[in-house]
Parts: C-alpha cells; sequence; structure tokens
C-alpha cells in the first residue's frame, strides 16, 4: 500500500498566491487591449509591454495568445454570470428586476473592458467562444425563462416573450459600456459618471416593469 507521504507528494499543488495575483493582472491588462484592439490587432508582445514584462516571461503564465483571449473571456462571463443569479433566486419579480438591472449596470461600469471584450467576440459570431455560451449562458437564461413563466402563471407579471426581453435587458444595460464614451460625448462630458447610470437604471428599471405589468 502506498503511504500517505507518497500520496502526498504526487497530489498537484494549488497555485501559488503570488502566481494567482501575476495571472490576474495579465488578464486585466490583456482585458483592456482586446476591448481597444480586437483579438485580431493585440499581441503578447503588446500585452508584455504593458505590463512591462518580456514576452518570454508573460508565456510562462500563458503559453498562447487563443489560451490567454479565453481566459479572459472566462473571467468576464464567470462574473456575469453570478450577477444573473438574482431573477431565479427572487421571490418578488419587482425587486427581482430591481437587483438585476442594478447589478448589470454596475457590470457595465465597473468593468467596461470586459464587456467590450465579450460585445466585439459575438458580434464575430463567437469563433472562439460559442461552445462556453452554449453551455452557460443558455442554462442560466432557460433557468430565468422558467421563474419569469412560473410568475406569469400566478397571475403576478404579464405573459410575454421572456427571452427577448433578457435580450433587450441586456443590450440595454451593456449599452453603458460598449458606448458609453458615445453617450458621453452626446451629454458633453468626459465620461459617465454615478449620475448617468442612476438615471439610466431608473429608465431601464420602468420600461421593464411596464412591460411585465399584469
Amino acid at each position: 500500500m502506498p503511504s500517505i507521504a507518497k500520496k502526498t507528494a504526487s497530489s498537484p499543488r494549488p497555485p501559488r498566491q503570488a502566481r494567482i495575483r501575476k495571472e490576474a493582472q495579465i488578464r486585466a491588462e490583456a482585458e483592456r487591449q482586446f476591448a481597444q484592439y480586437g483579438f485580431e490587432g493585440s499581441s503578447l508582445e503588446m500585452i508584455a509591454a504593458g505590463l512591462g514584462l518580456s514576452r518570454h516571461n508573460l508565456l510562462y503564465y500563458y503559453p498562447s495568445k487563443d489560451g490567454l483571449y479565453r481566459a479572459v473571456l472566462e473571467d468576464v462571463l464567470a462574473e456575469w454570470l453570478a450577477r444573473m443569479d438574482g431573477i431565479v433566486a427572487g421571490t418578488d419579480p419587482e425587486a427581482a428586476m430591481r437587483d438585476y438591472v442594478a447589478a448589470k449596470l454596475r457590470f457595465s461600469r465597473e468593468r467596461p473592458a470586459g464587456s467590450q471584450v465579450f460585445a466585439r467576440e459575438v458580434m464575430a459570431g463567437a469563433p472562439r467562444f460559442r461552445d462556453a455560451i452554449e453551455a452557460r449562458v443558455l442554462p442560466a437564461l432557460n433557468a430565468d425563462v422558467k421563474t419569469f413563466e412560473r410568475w406569469a402563471r400566478e397571475g403576478r407579471i404579464a405573459s410575454l416573450d421572456f427571452r427577448h426581453l433578457m435580450f433587450s435587458l441586456w443590450a440595454s444595460t451593456q449599452a453603458y459600456a460598449d458606448l458609453g464614451a458615445q453617450f458621453a460625448i452626446l451629454l458633453g462630458k468626459p465620461a459617465l459618471d454615478g449620475d448617468d447610470f442612476k438615471a439610466a437604471e431608473d429608465v431601464i428599471l420602468k420600461q421593464v416593469l411596464a412591460a411585465l405589468q399584469a
């Protein structure tokens, strides 16, 4: 029988904190550059230079641009899905929608580059991330739709095409990341501020609640 010491020695060791921090820094810089230049316009050399690293050093953490790009998208999707949980967990439709709209706009404000990278990928037809969208976003969407359908059967909201309701919600909230620079220009300011996001939240929530009114 193998000894406990041998079993422990053969077990994979968890990554060290220093490596985890470095990988997070690399993904953050890659996210910024992928958002600005797209996948094709970015390079590992550019990303490494933005961090003061050599290309060889960066390759130690992420051996390919495709792998780094995928890691960025996985990061963005994980946070986005975490903010989608509110509808399924909610018991009151109005409160659930209020929390959901606020969470989606907060994501757009706090992580605009991530939203832009994801939008670029989807607008290109999701050539490098279709499998993840089908495997992870679709089940989350279906769960939300089932919740809406239950609320509709209970007479608490109107019955409509809830998938398209969600598509409209995603588009309107993500626009404040993807088109934030244009909105700021049209508002005559250098960047959107907290008041703009609060105004957007109020308008979007009123539109959604009006559509759901039984």
